[in-house]
């Protein structure tokens, strides 16, 4: 059978969806990268910053389920333009003097429009590509995370050595107005939905057997020590630079891009190399699961060798490295999930799989928070975090390839579902 083609404009589509989360994450970078300064100037404890951290993670998973059931129903152009708007204007209170319960609101609701970001962005690039053509876009659009870290911190972190952080608030929340103006602009739904009679036709599959399956549990386990590692990043990256290490605020502006730079790359290649063994025949177990799954291992074996090695230059190898290589789970489970689930049900069963394993951010910050208030030392702290977040990301890399390595190839067999039409 031909392959499907890709609609035209469909890569139009993806840069700006692509831009999309560049913004989601320089949005969620902020807070860590202003990290030292904030905690200056508002006198925080590390628990205190650490809650502030987790605030943003409150109502995330809340929001992205139910959004990912109103996406069942309501075109994604307009979900995205009112996620992007929310974004945009929860910046702008602290461009002026705040309290620290006026920042952690902020966070809160910034958050609860973040939640269902990146749910909504597949569930909407897959109306773009067919089912064999998916694991690449799906990597680009990963990577707006990525590029989000590399192009806005040493952006922000001039504005915030240079000025303040207050404005480096302000600034995204001018970016966001802007890719709301463009989005409104050129921004369309995709041509592979369903029609009436499509929809009529399709099976639909109970939640729960869908949500029980092993493929959504073990990329649930999988995905959440990678977010883990993830979240860590996004707050206390830049201050165990700072104060762990004993860089400058400039110095550690340039070294935060690192992890996201490396993560990139292997997440770039993990979607390269997944679609080419998709299209030479390989199966879905092999091509996603198993690709997706042991590098979270061996990212985890990195980690837990922080502590037992000196220099500064040697510990910063090692964490680049290992939270670098969480990244490629985000690749292979939206379209592992996608083969089974009908299209009708597929932006909630995704947005409920986000839910699910951004739970790890609620606890990561605020886990490292007090384990470095409680240490014998600062640096002890941080090793003794970046140690925890070691296990959890090679125990949920081995639980997920376990629970992948079997499954993934029978998950529509499991649901009881047709074979996909076409348009899905």
């Amino acid at each position: 059978m031909a392959a499907q083609p890709t609609p035209k404009g469909a890569w139009k589509i993806t840069f700006l969806l692509f831009l999309f989360m560049l913004v989601n994450f320089a949005d969620k970078i902020v807070v860590g990268l202003a990290g030292v300064p904030i905690m200056t100037e508002l006198k925080l404890e590390p628990e205190q910053f650490g809650l502030l951290g987790s605030s943003f993670f409150f109502l995330f998973s809340v929001s992205a389920v139910v959004v990912g059931f109103i996406v069942n129903r309501i075109a994604t152009r307009w979900v995205l333009l009112a996620l992007a708007a929310i974004w945009a204007l929860a910046q702008f209170p602290m461009v002026g003097t705040v309290s620290f319960t006026t920042l952690l609101i902020c966070r809160v609701i910034l958050g609860a429009g973040e939640g269902p970001a990146f749910s909504v962005a597949v569930h909407a690039i897959y109306k773009w590509f067919p089912d064999e053509k998916r694991t690449l876009p799906t990597a680009i659009l990963s990577q707006g995370s990525a590029f989000g870290v590399i192009i806005a911190v040493p952006a922000l972190n001039w504005v915030i050595v240079n000025h303040s952080w207050h404005y480096a608030f302000g600034a995204l929340g001018v970016v966001g107005l802007m890719w709301v103006a463009a989005w409104l602009v050129v921004g369309r739904e995709g041509p592979l939905v369903q029609t009436a009679a499509m929809a009529k036709a399709e099976l639909r599959i109970p939640y729960l057997q869908l949500l029980t399956s092993r493929t959504f549990i073990g990329c649930c386990a999988a995905t959440f020590g990678a977010y883990w590692a993830l979240s860590l990043g996004l707050t206390w990256f830049t201050p165990f630079i700072v104060k762990g290490l004993g860089f400058s605020q400039q110095q550690a502006g340039f070294i935060s891009v690192l992890p996201w730079v490396f993560g990139a790359t292997i997440v770039l290649l993990t979607g390269w190399i997944s679609q080419v063994m998709m299209a030479r025949g390989f199966s879905t177990r092999g091509a996603r699961g198993v690709l997706g799954s042991v590098p979270l291992v061996v990212g985890g074996l990195f980690l837990a060798a922080m502590p037992h090695v000196d220099g500064a230059g040697v510990q910063i190898a090692l964490l680049v490295v290992g939270s670098g290589l969480c990244g490629s789970i985000y690749v292979v489970c939206p379209p592992m999930l996608s083969e089974f689930t009908p299209v009708s049900q597929r932006g909630a069963v995704i947005s409920i799989y986000g839910a699910i394993y951004t739970l790890a951010g609620i606890l990561a910050p605020s886990v490292m928070g007090s384990v470095i208030q409680h240490a014998g030392g600062l640096l002890e702290g941080y090793m003794t975090g970046f140690t925890i977040n070691a296990v959890i990301m090679a125990a949920s890399g081995l639980l997920g390839l376990l629970l992948l390595w079997p499954n993934t190839e029978r998950a529509r067999l499991m649901a009881q579902e047709q074979p996909q039409p076409k348009f899905a």
